[in-house]
């Protein structure tokens, strides 16, 4: 493709401190994903409830949301390796928490639902710190492959923590708990030996003019909201993945093996294409790239709705998943470049909380559609959806659409 070219020649592994921050985040992914297993079976096991269940996406939810704009204050405020240090610390504490609880035979659903309350928390007062450490990490030429690289070791985990933590149940939840706390031991580790460095910062009260600065920041910068609102509404209107087992009983007429292969079937497909962009630089175009793989999303959306074959689905499921990954690498890139580093926190403690409740809403959409007027349908409008917003994005944010390169294109 004339608009890559090979950047094999400037690996990231020469970047130490980027290969300890690549290592730590994928072993925490892994642990994260094998106690998330883990502890849904263990709460369905003792309770029986689909309620008890549900109460462990609000524990994860509530956080995420109330606790980013403080988060993205602190991390632009304080030593941001500490942050990320002190939310691990109190994440593998929980875990050894749970080791004991279930060794001992002292678990109830309130105390797991309450520890899973404190690696929310932790989780959540660590992700505008973790994110905003890796453009110091590498140079900005570099900064997309390696937010690929990262984007790569993140669905390994996906696709493999959950099987991991799931054979290993069968020796009990203890040691999955054990095993995570294990992966989070090695992230700890990592972390504190990383070289990151940053001149102190100008202390400024958390007050309400400070915590919305990040939302005041990306209102200014037209390139930072355009994709940010991309995501947004890209997001809403593509859930069709909710709809999944719907479609693996209904439409597709296959069991369990073939919902499981259709879940696979997106993590695949940007495992792949991560790869690919690891090892390559985008170097033009990047808004029509950007734009185009959203489109892209939009038509793989479609054809899995309209699809009554499995290989079909699956192969329109990888595509979803490739051309997200794409655009997912485009946007995160423009943001972190685009913005300031005494700002970086607070703009991607807003931006997880555009991620977080469109994830959880883009669900609920595609369920509520797909109560009036059934899955395909439900799925097809939500692509076609895609494609309009596209369009509709292309025409108000032009600069965006024109835009060549990832990094030194700032306009206010």
């Amino acid at each position: 493709m004339g608009f890559m070219a090979s950047a094999a020649e400037d690996s990231l592994l020469r970047h130490r401190a980027f290969v300890a921050f690549w290592l730590a985040r994928t072993c925490s992914s892994f642990g994260f994903q094998m106690f998330s297993v883990a502890i849904s079976w263990q709460i369905y096991a003792l309770t029986n409830s689909a309620l008890a269940l549900g109460m462990i996406g609000l524990m994860q939810f509530l956080p995420s949301v109330l606790l980013a704009l403080p988060a993205g204050h602190l991390a632009d405020q304080f030593d941001r390796r500490r942050i990320v240090l002190c939310g691990q610390l109190i994440e593998f504490a929980a875990l050894a928490a749970l080791v004991m609880l279930t060794l001992f035979h002292w678990a109830d659903k309130t105390a797991l639902w309450g520890l899973v309350f404190m690696i929310s928390v932790a989780k959540a007062l660590e992700w505008p710190a973790m994110s905003s450490m890796l453009p110091a990490l590498v140079p900005p030429s570099m900064l997309a492959r390696a937010m690929a690289s990262n984007a790569v070791g993140g669905q390994a985990a996906v696709i493999v923590g959950p099987t991991l933590g799931g054979l290993l149940y069968v020796a009990g939840p203890d040691v999955v708990y054990g095993v995570s706390g294990l992966f989070y031991l090695i992230s700890l580790i990592l972390v504190s030996r990383l070289r990151y460095e940053r001149p102190p910062q100008v202390r400024l009260p958390m007050n309400m003019k400070n915590l919305f600065a990040g939302i005041h920041f990306i209102r200014e910068r037209k390139d930072v909201l355009g994709v940010i609102s991309l995501d947004l509404f890209a997001v809403l209107l593509g859930g069709a993945t909710a709809l999944l087992p719907i479609f693996a009983k209904d439409i597709l007429h296959t069991g369990p093996w073939g919902l499981g292969m259709l879940r696979g079937a997106p993590s695949i497909g940007a495992l792949l294409v991560g790869l690919w962009l690891s090892r390559n630089k985008l170097e033009k175009n990047v808004g029509m790239i950007m734009f185009g793989s959203v489109a892209g999303f939009g038509v793989a959306t479609l054809v899995f709705a309209l699809s009554s074959q499995l290989w079909l689905s699956l192969i329109a499921l990888a595509a979803l998943g490739g051309f997200d990954m794409v655009s997912m690498v485009i946007r995160g890139s423009l943001v972190q470049l685009d913005t300031p580093d005494d700002m970086r926190g607070r703009v991607n403690a807003v931006n997880a909380i555009f991620i977080n409740t469109s994830n959880q809403l883009g669900e609920f959409e595609s369920g509520l559609l797909a109560a009036w007027l059934g899955a395909a349908p439900a799925a097809a409008i939500g692509g076609i959806g895609t494609l309009i917003v596209v369009a509709l994005w292309m025409k108000l944010f032009p600069h965006l659409r024109k835009r060549q390169k990832l990094e030194n294109e700032t306009v206010l």
